[in-house]
């Protein structure tokens, strides 16, 4: 793993980035806030690598956060991994997107809350980097609460539902709202995958989008006292 080199994309939100894994050394550089990943992406990683002192030869592999998140920068962060994938005859390793925060966390025991927008969350739970069960969509009100005490929660869900601090204050020691995305996670992910033989070939690449649809109908907004 040591040995390997790889270059990691993470746009599930609009706090993107993107890192180069090394030989074991992580160099990451974050998307700027104020233009489109698309337009962004790119560039960043050409300037990063020339930065690391890498051409695309000199990679294993390509990984992404592959999800959930949101639809469109899913969908960029698959699509540019994909070309450059193909284009330089690399693999893929899609990345969970809370996977990846809850390696990032360095907890034992993890509980991750991503706000899906909507008023719902993504969530999921980690035990010893080992999810537990599959990762969800949910209101605040249905994040499941786990049995045991001395958990990490992290993810900007925590902060805008309050909800779900409240139903997971009796299990949780340790609160990181501020916790969020990164390629740097991304990318130590993707290589102990990449070192058990866990890429995929490019074309099988494709975004874990979890919710199948984007936006609240009529009906739902004004119920939820917003406007038609």
């Amino acid at each position: 793993m040591w040995g390997m080199n790889l270059l990691a994309i993470e746009t599930s939100t609009a706090l993107g980035s993107i890192a180069v894994w090394r030989e074991g050394d992580i160099l990451q550089r974050a998307c700027p806030t104020d233009v489109s990943h698309s337009a962004t992406l790119l560039p960043l990683i050409r300037a990063t690598m020339c930065e690391a002192r890498l051409g695309f030869a000199d990679l294993h592999a390509i990984a992404f956060a592959a999800g959930p998140g949101s639809f469109t920068g899913l969908r960029v962060a698959c699509a540019v991994a994909q070309g450059l994938a193909i284009a330089h005859q690399l693999p893929v390793i899609p990345v969970g997107t809370l996977d990846a925060m809850a390696l990032a966390s360095g907890g034992a025991r993890v509980i991750v809350a991503l706000d899906a927008r909507m008023g719902e969350v993504y969530c999921g739970s980690w035990v010893a980097g080992v999810p537990q069960g599959a990762v969800r969509v949910c209101h605040p009100s249905e994040v499941p609460v786990p049995d045991s005490s001395g958990w990490l929660a992290c993810g900007n869900g925590l902060a805008a539902y309050p909800l779900v601090r409240d139903r997971l204050s009796g299990c949780v020691a340790i609160w990181e709202p501020e916790r969020m995305p990164d390629a740097g996670a991304v990318a130590r992910l993707g290589a102990l995958r990449l070192a058990r033989g866990e890429a995929v070939d490019a074309a099988d690449a494709a975004p874990l989008y979890v919710r199948d649809r984007v936006a609240l109908t009529v009906a739902e907004r004004l119920a939820s006292g917003g406007k038609a």
